[in-house]
């Protein structure tokens, strides 16, 4: 099978990674891919949004599969384009259409969704210019928290967590009168504030059928002990101690399968991963959020301890027979730790020389985020770097191998949270 995969960061050098441990793949070319990926199938120059540049490469490269690795190319509707081409008419691809995409594309659309098929969620109301005035006086007589989120694709800033009236209401302002967030923030979700414990469980479906791939906790935010602004993720645990087959069937019933049925119900067809973000409050599991593709930094450890052959069970997927696979998982603890360049998340420079790479056990997982080759150097291109991650019988084991390893690599300013699975050691 002669497979593109699309992307640039960790989740698709773990994807790269996975794919080429397969008999099935013949060829893997990546667009526009990283450093890390260099040596796992041949790069192509052009990024995930160049729709022209994706079907010619599938006619040219007799492409049978695409697996699509970031949300916005199949928001603006990547899969409806490459399906109207007749010569692609055998394509498979991994990733839904703009309908399904719409489950992260659209906060309020994933909300009314949850809504309407009694799946459990925080309740919430939605505002736009039209009714802004309604809506200062609804966050007015919110108890407190309150949890603003921009209805659009914000690159993972669009969500706020107030703890004053005040906040909420500049907040809020800031997103629809002052486009802070630009066409993403010009309808707002205010919802209630749950308090718990978030996990991240990940399902691939075909549409109708579905395996549930292990499940794994991330780590937002910037400072030890959970403390700082928010970033796309600084680390990663699976699996979560937790998670006992109690809370798994309540997922599996409650919301995995309500879904699925969903999605059928609605006439959305659906083939790829969903990303399910939960908040677990008091032992009951409630859905905070639905992605349209795997999570980064989580699949640099669910790729880890997946023992099935990806590119299996991806043709599974793409030819509606998944329940013909079951997933096999590594028992032992994967965790991941990011290195970041220095000021991330916000301003931070880039291009420093990468040290210590060429140095590291053979055994070493190490993925790269934002990384490119220049000469014979490998250079930071990115605010999230490097991904490490190491196996071990816990998570403090696990944590401590990933921490030796990333002690091992330098470049110029990095930084990376020491105590990722903290609250399990």
């Amino acid at each position: 099978m002669r497979i593109l995969l699309l992307g640039s960061g960790g989740r698709e050098h773990a994807f790269a990674w996975k794919i080429t441990q397969s008999p099935l793949c013949k060829a893997l070319f990546i667009a526009p891919g990283n450093a890390g990926t260099k040596g796992l199938g041949q790069h192509l120059p052009f990024g995930v949004t160049d729709f022209d540049a994706i079907r010619t490469c599938c006619i040219e490269q007799a492409i049978d599969m695409v697996v699509v690795g970031p949300e916005e190319p199949l928001v603006k509707g990547l899969v409806e384009y490459l399906r109207e081409e007749p010569l692609l008419k055998s394509l498979s691809i991994i990733g839904p259409g703009q309908q399904g995409a719409a489950l992260e594309g659209s906060k309020a659309f994933a909300k009314a969704f949850l809504q309407r098929h009694g799946i459990p969620t925080a309740s919430y109301r939605e505002f736009t210019k039209e009714n802004y005035q309604e809506g200062l006086t609804y966050l007015q007589a919110h108890p407190l928290p309150i949890v603003l989120k921009a209805d659009g694709l914000a690159a993972g800033k669009g969500v706020l967590i107030c703890s004053t009236h005040q906040e909420a209401i500049q907040g809020f302002e800031e997103m629809i009168q002052s486009a802070k967030f630009g066409e993403a923030g010009k309808k707002v979700v205010v919802e209630e504030f749950l308090q718990g414990i978030e996990i991240s469980v990940f399902v691939l479906t075909d549409g109708k059928n579905y395996v549930l791939l292990p499940e794994a906790k991330d780590y937002k935010r910037i400072g030890e002990g959970d403390t700082g602004l928010n970033t796309g993720g600084m680390g990663a645990v699976s699996p979560v101690p937790f998670v006992d087959a109690v809370l798994w069937e309540k997922i599996k019933t409650r919301v995995v399968a309500p879904t699925i049925q969903g999605l059928q119900q609605d006439g959305i067809p659906y083939c790829g991963f969903i990303f399910i973000g939960f908040m677990i409050v008091k032992g009951e599991p409630f859905v905070i959020e639905y992605n349209c593709r795997m999570g980064d930094p989580e699949t640099e450890v669910v790729m880890p301890r997946l023992q099935t052959d990806l590119v299996e069970l991806l043709a599974a997927a793409a030819a509606g027979e998944l329940k013909t696979q079951t997933i096999k998982t590594d028992p032992r603890t994967a965790c991941t730790v990011v290195a970041v360049s220095g000021g991330y998340p916000e301003e931070y420079r880039k291009g420093f020389v990468i040290q210590g790479l060429d140095q590291l056990p053979d055994s070493s997982l190490v993925f790269h985020m934002g990384t490119q080759q220049k000469g014979d150097d490998i250079i930071t291109s990115g605010g999230r770097v490097l991904a490490v991650t190491a196996f071990g019988n816990t998570v403090s084991e696990a944590a401590a191998a990933a921490r030796t390893i990333q002690d091992s690599i330098q470049f110029e300013g990095k930084y990376y949270r020491r105590d990722i699975g903290f609250e399990f050691k």
